[in-house]
């Protein structure tokens, strides 16, 4: 398989600039130019390789991981250093929870002033009353 940034793009479910910027972050390699025209460019094709490496990337992204962790997972990809993979999981997973507990209460204290908004029609609205300066 030989892909185009365009449909390599596509096929990740991701805009062409984020794979230039994964480029540009050493994330993802940027393949030679093939062939060649009169002004000298010629066309970049990615295989399936690249296109496995952006998937993943992807991925880890939803799990959370940050792209700095991500560079250093596909680092560890080919020492196949597990217990460092373990340690940026649970490190991950301990953010994950913090980010659960504050969203959790955010949702509460919400669903608080959304329960007194509704219990009257007089005065201000709690909602907006909370959210002055």
């Amino acid at each position: 398989m030989q892909l185009t940034i365009g449909k390599l793009a596509q096929a990740s479910d991701v805009g062409v600039e984020t794979v230039r910027y994964y480029q540009r972050r050493g994330l993802l390699g940027t393949p030679a130019r093939s062939g060649g025209d009169s002004w000298g460019g010629g066309i970049r094709r990615y295989g399936e390789d690249d296109l496995r490496r952006l998937k993943f990337i992807r991925s880890a992204q939803a799990s959370g991981f940050t792209l700095d962790e991500i560079s250093e997972l596909l680092a560890l990809e080919a020492s196949d250093d597990r217990v460092r993979v373990r340690t940026l999981a649970r490190q991950r997973i301990d953010v994950l929870d913090e980010k659960i507990a504050q969203m959790t209460q955010a949702r509460a204290a919400l669903a608080r002033l959304a329960d007194q908004c509704a219990a009257s029609d007089k005065g201000p609205c709690p909602i907006l009353a909370a959210f002055e300066p």
